[in-house]
């Protein structure tokens, strides 16, 4: 019997990540492509010619089953990607039609942060968990919701924006077009700000999130009053979340989390102390169990994997 595989890919802003996954989360082939340097239908083809080599590579023992993609603005309904800000292509995209055209396999599509909340669940941390929430803190804030087993969709495909619910009213201008959203504070560039107001400096290329860390890790008053800060409004805003969903978890993922206890301190402090009485003690804030480098891959191919191909 053949060995079934899914081609996992994550279409990022700047590049685009994908590789072959089984059933248990192994990845047996991999690589990477730049997604600027081409249109939609171009980088599908680029990024189907690359898979079909790496199937043709693995030998016969091994069928390409299936593709899951997460990107940004992926609508899970539709197949398509959706007016996504950070990518160069406009308007409405009909991905999954591309991929299935070139690769004829059934192709899935979800928003990248959705992909990688699935891998969790299959893969990571939420092993065996029916109810979480995963939060990205990467450059912006991206979240899964998974409950009762399933990703939450809404209606239209669009559901689970969490980084997009407003944190300080008529605050900071965000990517999306409204003021003080979370993303805008508790994200790698949010912290930023926060420091650079904090410091008094305008600005300079050198201080980004690393670098705060790095002046923290100094005892860096600055430094340590960014992180508080930012632990407090992503504490207050889990705290609101777990109203709706009741989850088991959060995970917290990406680089602003890999910060440790300066962000995972202030976090569950703040997130405890706004708690509704009756949620309070039962609810972990957990770092993710994904390596950073599989986790899109893996969540993405998890779309898949978990209508049980």
């Amino acid at each position: 019997m053949k060995t079934a595989l899914v081609a996992g890919i994550d279409i990022g802003g700047t590049n685009t990540a994908f590789g072959l996954v089984d059933r248990q989360g192994h990845i047996h082939d991999r690589s990477t492509i730049p997604t600027q340097s081409a249109s939609a239908e171009e980088l599908v083809k680029e990024v189907s010619g690359e898979i079909k080599k790496m199937i043709l590579n693995l030998g016969p023992a091994f069928v390409l089953k299936g593709v899951g993609i997460g990107a940004p603005n992926g609508n899970h309904f539709s197949g398509c990607i959706e007016y996504a800000p950070n990518l160069k292509w406009k308007g409405i995209i009909p991905l999954c039609s591309y991929f299935e055209k070139e690769l004829l396999v059934r192709a899935v599509l979800v928003n990248d942060a959705k992909a990688a909340a699935l891998g969790e669940m299959l893969f990571g941390g939420a092993k065996g968990m029916k109810d979480f929430l995963f939060i990205t803190l990467g450059t912006g804030l991206g979240s899964g919701i998974v409950s009762n087993g399933a990703l939450i969709h809404g209606h239209d495909g669009l559901a689970g924006e969490v980084g997009h619910t407003v944190i300080v009213p008529g605050g900071r201008l965000c990517g999306c077009g409204r003021q003080g959203c979370l993303e805008t504070y508790c994200s790698a560039s949010g912290i930023r700000k926060t420091y650079l107001q904090k410091s008094g400096i305008e600005d300079s290329l050198e201080i980004d999130s690393a670098y705060i860390f790095e002046r923290a890790r100094q005892a860096d008053p600055v430094a340590l009053d960014a992180f508080e800060l930012t632990g407090q409004w992503l504490g207050l805003a889990l705290a609101n979340a777990v109203c709706y969903t009741s989850p088991q978890a959060i995970f917290l993922f990406g680089g602003l989390a890999k910060a440790g206890d300066f962000i995972f301190h202030p976090v569950r402090k703040y997130f405890e102390m706004n708690l509704l009485k009756i949620y309070q003690g039962k609810i972990e804030i957990l770092p993710s169990q994904l390596n950073e480098g599989d986790a899109a891959i893996l969540g993405a191919a998890s779309l898949l994997w978990k209508t049980e191909l």
